[in-house]
Formats: structure tokens, sequence, C-alpha cells
């Protein structure tokens, strides 16, 4: 069995649930929620055999970190208009209700999902696990903004900088 079918066999019961697998209407970062859940899940799960974690919990709690189902680019604007914190503040909590809703968590993938954008999220991850998730969380969001299409901030600057010229 490869990497990537133990991956499926720890991750299977969220994988093929269908409110995870809406994820894929959702815009996030240069991808969509359910990739950059899966992506996070993955390097997670590949540091965590590493380090002899539980790969179970990291797994279930990666993915389900950002289980809020919206595209909160969309949706981010109408929470502000009502007087709300950005999203970046309050959608762990709300990750945290989707997936209490639709699968059994233990305490740490609760910890996980909750404190997965520390510090944005004012309490600290509690387990060695949730700080895993925080920190490949950042690590992936960076990849997907930066590695995955690089040539993009370059035409951006260079852009910004003709326009400069024209002004």
């Amino acid at each position: 069995m490869n990497d990537y079918d133990k991956f499926f066999t720890v991750a299977e019961t969220i994988l093929t649930h269908p409110k995870f697998i809406e994820q894929r209407q959702f815009h996030h970062h240069t991808s969509t929620l359910f990739e950059h859940a899966v992506h996070v899940a993955y390097v997670s799960y590949r540091v965590s055999k590493k380090l002899k974690m539980d790969e179970k919990t990291i797994v279930r709690g990666a993915l389900l970190h950002d289980f809020f189902l919206y595209d909160w680019h969309i949706e981010g604007k109408r929470i502000r208009k009502r007087g709300f914190k950005k999203h970046g503040f309050t959608h762990a909590k709300t990750a945290y209700e989707n997936a209490m809703k639709h699968f059994d968590l233990n305490a740490i993938e609760k910890d996980i999902i909750l404190k997965h954008m520390f510090p944005l999220n004012v309490k600290p991850p509690r387990y060695k696990e949730s700080w895993l998730v925080n920190l490949v969380d950042s690590y992936v969001t960076f990849k997907e903004y930066f590695k995955k299409h690089p040539t993009s901030l370059y035409r951006y600057i260079e852009t910004r900088i003709e326009a400069q010229k024209k002004s």
C-alpha cells in the first residue's frame, strides 16, 4: 500500500462525506476549500508519521479545520457589513460547529479545528497535534499563494510598476 492509499484509508470517512465534498464549490486562496483541506491534511499526515504522532486524529482535525462551508470572499463581506469580525477571526468556530454536526470528534480534533488560526484566535493550541496542524496550515497557505502560481506575483508587481510610470 503506497502513502496515498494509507492517507486515504485514514481520511476516507471524511473525504467521502457529502458535506465535505461540498467544499469543492468554495474558492479558497488559489484552490478550493476541498483541495486546501486535503493538502493540509496530507502534509500533516506525512509529518505526523515521521514524528510518531496520532496520524488519524491529525488527519481528521486537519481535514475539518476549514469546514465552514461558504465562500469567505463573498460571505466575509456580508459578515463585516453586519458588524462582525473578519473571517480570519470567526471561521474556526464556524468550522467547529459544522464539524460537530456531521462527525464525532475527540478532544484533540476539536482543539485542532478551534485553534488552527492562532494567534488570530487568542487561545493557543493545547496539544502538539494542534500545533502541528496550525504550522502546516500556514505553510500550505504560503505555498498556495506563492508556489502554485509564482508568476502571478511578478505579473502583479510589473502591472503596478507600469501603472505608476503612466501616472
